[in-house]
């Protein structure tokens, strides 16, 4: 990214930074006005707007409506690519994490704008994000939420998702993904419940980093590794860890997942539970339900799951993550979750049953038609699961 012409906001910031650090602003000081600012450094307003939320979230300064710019905290110009600390500094400039900071951060506020119940949980690609960004991220989603957002993360699997960008690390990644991930989550939580980190690491290197203000409540973090590097992961950090349902019509089968993370959490003295992703595909009877299930098979891309199944045969590593189970060719149609197919009745049996499994913390639905799954769930499938007796009644 770096090989681009820098971005006039970029360079606005940059601009800022040194105007701070050269005249001596200090914690507490108004900045000039906006449009001083505007015309001083020779930007647009939405340029300047643009770099100044930037720092806002980089916590060099804060923004007042009605009152003007402050500066937050004291800018040391020499640190100021070291304060990314993240192994793609090179490569990302803070305008660039921006960019996609906008794109995945709209989403998760904008649900958080219109609800007032759910939990809602953001999947945060760490090979891409920082996590003093992520922190920030997430504060800001848990203000708009008051408190119902938590953080899924993901360490980043497939080369090519991330080779695209020139930000794939090298198949040491297999390896080692786990303990960056560490790494990654120890700051977090420095950061949510202190707003500093001086984290140093192996991969990260933190300098004094604040993100203020802290959360409302409780940040939460979600794993979905199914490896043992990952549950022992989940065990440490995580609150909730994912996995995937396995088989047709066998919602039990995911029972050793369960007791493999007990196991883990044994260790660390944490209670962590399981919610496992299952794909519902019902209708009035178990014949037609399955008549579906088998004309979506009968239309399987062989050509995107033989690909598929390569790239889940490229960690070398760990042989027992999930990635194997959703490249299996078999049923890779529905990357290979688990799927309970047949009558409404039906389908409220098994999720009973799953509901019956130790250390069951819920189950993570999708749906062959999604609008009209989540319809037929709660007016079909909920009022006969014994589980749920008495829910939305």
């Amino acid at each position: 990214m770096n090989s681009i012409a820098q971005a006039v906001p970029e360079a606005a910031l940059q601009a800022i930074r040194k105007l701070i650090k050269e005249q001596g602003f200090g914690p507490g000081d108004a900045l000039p006005s906006q449009r001083d600012l505007a015309v001083q450094l020779g930007v647009s307003r939405a340029s300047l707007r643009e770099a100044l939320s930037s720092l806002s979230a980089l916590g060099v300064i804060s923004i007042q409506p009605g009152k003007g710019v402050f500066v937050q905290a004291p800018v040391d110009l020499p640190r100021s690519d070291a304060a990314l600390s993240w192994p793609f500094a090179a490569q990302a400039s803070p305008l660039d994490i921006f960019q996609l900071r906008y794109a995945l951060e709209g989403f998760a506020a904008g649900l958080a704008a219109v609800t007032e119940k759910i939990k809602i949980f953001a999947t945060c690609p760490t090979l891409i994000i920082p996590p003093a960004f992520a922190a920030r991220m997430c504060n800001t989603i848990d203000s708009i939420s008051h408190g119902r957002f938590g953080l899924n993360l993901i360490t980043g699997w497939q080369p090519p998702e991330y080779t695209q960008m020139g930000l794939w690390p090298g198949d040491e990644h297999f390896r080692n993904r786990y303990t960056m991930l560490d790494e990654y989550a120890h700051i977090l939580r420095e950061l949510w419940e202190t707003g500093e980190s001086d984290f140093k690491g192996d991969y990260y290197q933190m300098d004094d980093c604040r993100v203020r203000p802290v959360p409302s409540g409780d940040m939460k973090i979600i794993c979905a590794g199914s490896s043992d590097d990952g549950l022992a992961f989940s065990a440490k950090w995580a609150d909730y860890a994912f996995c995937l349902g396995k088989g047709v019509n066998t919602p039990t089968a995911f029972a050793s997942n369960n007791a493999r993370l007990a196991a883990a959490t044994a260790k660390t003295g944490r209670d962590v539970s399981i919610f496992v992703l299952v794909m519902i595909i019902a209708a009035e009877t178990d014949e037609a339900a399955m008549a579906k299930w088998q004309s979506y098979n009968d239309g399987a891309d062989l050509e995107a799951i033989a690909w598929l199944a390569d790239q889940g045969a490229k960690d070398t590593h760990n042989k027992d993550t999930n990635v194997r189970q959703l490249a299996a060719p078999e049923g890779a149609v529905n990357i290979n979750m688990g799927t309970l197919v047949g009558s409404y009745a039906n389908v409220a049996r098994m999720l009973d049953e799953m509901a019956a499994v130790p250390n069951t913390g819920g189950v993570l639905l999708t749906f062959d038609d999604f609008v009209e799954g989540v319809e037929a769930f709660g007016t079909r499938i909920q009022p006969l699961m014994q589980c749920r007796a008495g829910v939305g009644r």
